[in-house]
Formats: structure tokens, C-alpha cells, sequence
């Protein structure tokens, strides 16, 4: 990995600490959460942590210290908040790693954490591809093409993906764009990454919000 600011590497770190058998790696956490952000429908963090954790409704975040919850959760909400804020500007900044052998950007790993969260809601990604917004369809086809490359899958000849790869970057970075472009004309805020305000006070003894299954005075209360 490429020399990242030391919030970063203390998230790979974490990342790499969890116990699952093939953890997200931090440059798939970074597709991951983007296609979150951009995705058609709204996810609450209480879904898509679990899916960055590994676990399923009603299991513990699998960290010993409920700080390390909290602060789990604090760093991937600021990087959610980032990947808002870089979009608006129409400056996406994902995070990449890089083959120190060749200095190749490895974007087939960002775009696997990707291809995670449209697996979320994988109906309403298609009603995207199909519907009437051809912006929005044409900027998913083209991740949808890299995507199928990354996972070998791809009905493409290997002249044709040489110049798809060429181009790659300049397209992950375009489509992001205007998917994010698409979701805002649809009426969906880019602040829906942030944990979600509730109508009725949560105990300190219930589960927390945050999808933890840590009690709520020991995580995010």
C-alpha cells in the first residue's frame, strides 16, 4: 500500500483485524462506501456495518473494547463524509492502492468493494440501468464493464478490455460523478451515510444504533 495519511492506515489496520477470512482491504472499504453514497436506494449504517463486519442481525461487532466500536464507526462515518463532500465538488478522491513493482493502480480491488454494495440492493441497481435517467445508465454501464472485467467476467476480447483499462480510471471517476449527480436529482441527500436521528430516546441499556449489538452506553450512547 501506497503511503496513506495515518487515519487511513490505522482503519486498514483495523480492517485487517477482524476476524473473517478475507476481510475488506481499506481500498475496498473505499468502493464499498462509495457505492453506498451513490447507490439508487438509502441504506442505513446499521446494514451496511454489519456487511463491513461480517456479521448478521443480532450479533456483537467483533471488537473486544467498545471504544474500538466507536471509533470504527466514527472513521468510516468521516470517510462517508469525504466521499459526500470530494463528490459534490465533482472531485472524486478514491482510495487506490498501487503495485509497487510498476506504480499500477490497482482499481479492480476498489471496484470489487464496489460491486459489495450494489449487491445490497441489487433490484433497484437494475431498475438504475433500465430506467428513464440515461445518464445515470450510461455512468452504471460503464462501472458495470469494469466490474465484469475485475471479476473476470467480462464478454469483452482482451483487445477490447486493453482499452477499457487504458481508460479506466477517467471512467470510475466520471461515473461516480454523475451517479452521485443522479441520486441528488432523484431527492436523495448525500448526508444519508450519517447515523440516523431517532423520534424516541434510546436507553443506555439498549442495542445501539449503530448496528453494534454493543449496549447503547458502551458504543455510540
Amino acid at each position: 500500500m501506497r503511503h496513506f495519511p495515518s487515519r487511513f492506515r490505522r482503519l486498514d489496520g483495523a480492517l485487517a483485524d477482524l476476524p473473517l477470512d478475507e476481510p475488506m482491504l481499506l481500498t475496498e472499504l473505499d468502493g464499498f462506501l462509495t457505492g453506498i453514497v451513490v447507490g439508487p436506494d438509502r441504506i442505513p449504517p446499521s446494514e451496511w456495518l454489519q456487511g463491513i463486519w461480517g456479521i448478521d442481525d443480532g450479533e456483537t461487532a467483533p471488537f473486544e473494547d467498545p471504544a474500538d466500536v466507536q471509533w470504527f464507526v466514527d472513521a468510516v462515518t468521516a470517510r462517508c463524509t469525504e466521499i459526500v463532500r470530494d463528490l459534490g465538488r465533482g472531485k472524486p478522491q478514491p482510495i487506490f492502492d498501487v503495485d509497487e513493482r510498476n506504480g499500477e493502480v490497482l482499481w479492480e480491488l476498489w471496484v470489487d468493494g464496489f460491486s459489495e454494495a450494489m449487491a445490497l440492493r441489487p433490484d433497484s441497481w437494475a431498475m438504475l440501468a433500465a430506467g428513464a435517467d440515461h445518464d445515470a445508465a450510461d455512468a452504471l454501464a460503464r462501472l458495470s464493464s469494469l466490474i465484469a472485467i475485475a471479476h473476470d467476467e467480462s464478454p469483452l476480447d482482451s483487445i477490447e478490455i486493453n482499452v477499457v483499462n487504458d481508460r479506466a480510471l477517467a471512467d470510475l471517476n466520471d461515473s461516480i460523478v454523475r451517479l452521485y449527480a443522479a441520486r441528488l436529482r432523484a431527492g436523495e441527500p448525500g448526508s444519508m451515510t450519517a447515523l440516523p436521528p431517532t423520534a424516541t430516546k434510546i436507553g443506555r441499556n439498549d442495542p445501539c444504533r449503530c448496528g453494534s449489538g454493543v449496549k447503547s452506553k458502551r458504543c455510540c450512547g
